[in-house]
Order: C-alpha cells, then sequence, then structure tokens
C-alpha cells in the first residue's frame, strides 16, 4: 500500500482493522491514506481476516487500479526485457516483477500460461513492481510482432545453452537489446520460442546440480546482460 501511495496508483477504498494502527509504520499508512482522500472502512479483525487471503493480514485490505500497461510502453534501448513463457507459479512471477524492477529491466512480458498478472500473490510478491515498471500480458504472436519491431534479440534460457559468459562478451563487442525468455519450472520455453529464440544461454552450475530455481536463473541473467551498459 506504500507503493501504491508513492506511486500515485488509484485507491479505490480500503478496510482497515485495529491492527494497523499497532505499530508507528501502519498508523502513518492510515493517515496518509486519509490525507490522500481515499475511503476507509473501519472493521474489526474477524472481518478483515474474512476478507484478505493471506494467514496474517496486517491490518489493511485495498482496491487498487493498477497500471494498463501495452508493449508500446517497453522501451529497453541497449537494455533488456524479461519475458516469462508459461512460468506457473505466483511466487516466482511476483519475485521476477520484483528483481527486474530493481535491475533496470524495461518491462516484463508475460506469455500464456503465465500466472495471472492481477494474482494476489503476483501483486504480494512483486513487492509494488507492478505499479512503476510495465508487466504485459501478451500472446505468442503480439509478441514476436512486437520483438521484430522494436527490434529485440530473443536469449532463451535452456540448461545446454551457450555459457553465458561467452553471450555476454558477443553482446559487449555490439550492444543491443535483449528479451530473455525464462519457461516453465517443469517443461521449459514452448517450442515457438525455442525456434524464434537467436541465442539460447545456459547459466553453468556445479556438476552435481540440475538446476536453479526459474526467478534465480532470471535475475542472474537479468544481472549479467544489464550491468555492462
Amino acid at each position: 500500500m506504500e507503493e501504491a501511495l508513492a506511486a500515485a496508483v488509484p485507491i479505490r477504498g480500503a478496510a482497515v482493522s485495529p491492527a494497523l494502527e499497532g505499530t508507528a509504520r501502519g498508523t502513518a499508512l492510515k493517515a496518509a491514506l486519509v490525507s490522500a482522500g481515499v475511503r476507509l472502512e473501519e472493521v474489526d479483525a474477524p472481518e478483515l481476516d474474512r476478507l484478505a487471503d493471506t494467514e496474517h493480514p496486517q491490518g489493511i485490505v485495498a482496491v487498487v487500479e493498477p497500471p494498463r500497461w501495452s508493449l508500446d510502453h517497453m522501451r529497453p534501448g541497449n537494455g533488456a526485457v524479461l519475458v516469462l513463457d508459461a512460468v506457473q507459479d505466483p511466487g516466482n512471477v511476483g519475485t521476477m516483477l520484483r528483481t527486474a524492477f530493481a535491475l533496470g529491466a524495461a518491462g516484463v512480458v508475460a506469455l500464456p500460461g503465465t500466472a495471472e498478472l492481477g494474482n494476489p500473490k503476483v501483486m504480494r510478491g512483486s513487492m509494488g513492481a507492478m505499479f512503476r515498471l510495465p508487466a504485459v500480458p501478451a500472446s505468442h504472436d503480439e509478441f514476436l510482432v512486437w520483438a521484430g519491431t522494436v527490434p529485440v534479440t530473443l536469449w532463451l534460457a535452456a540448461a545446454d545453452g551457450e555459457p553465458l559468459a561467452t553471450a555476454i562478451a558477443r553482446r559487449r563487442e555490439r550492444p543491443h537489446a535483449v528479451a530473455i525468455v525464462v519457461g516453465n519450472e517443469g517443461a521449459g520455453a514452448s517450442e515457438r520460442l525455442e525456434a524464434a529464440a537467436a541465442v539460447h544461454v545456459g547459466i553453468p552450475l556445479a556438476r552435481e546440480a540440475e538446476s536453479l530455481n526459474v526467478g534465480v536463473a532470471a535475475g542472474i541473467l537479468l544481472y549479467e546482460v544489464l550491468r555492462g551498459r
């Protein structure tokens, strides 16, 4: 909620319980909501528990209107966008939104099969990143047309891809925008994205290690691509 206020996201109203004012931070948040003209509905703790989808809500549940992003809002320049190809776990999606925003990505594209960007777990996991970072659901066709127009080069995360360091070194010689594609937690990326990708890139692992969590892999790839800009 603090991030929503800071990003000037429209807040339609909020239910608050006495727990919100149990800390100085909560008291300050309530005062900021009142100052912003947000309608507050006072409820007791059991009623807020029924409204919330977490086991231990922090005393507030609100209705907000996230920004309406489109692919045109993404302007990667010589940077990167992150593409989620059927990443199903909302926690992973929220984490990657937060990471992409923190590392300076131009946006996140959610392809079919990816957890809904409006899912409460995605929203919480993003820690407000969705209020500031373009995050767009798109079909494969829409994304590929956009990628060809910008243009961006597709890098697909793959266990058997070329070493990340090799791909990064080649990109430093000729900087260009990159769309980093990460696939489903179990099945990987779709055949269509595998075929469209110009580069299949892998993160070298210890001999006994099988794979990385998709959110961790996305963070490493984004960091390496973006740190040399």
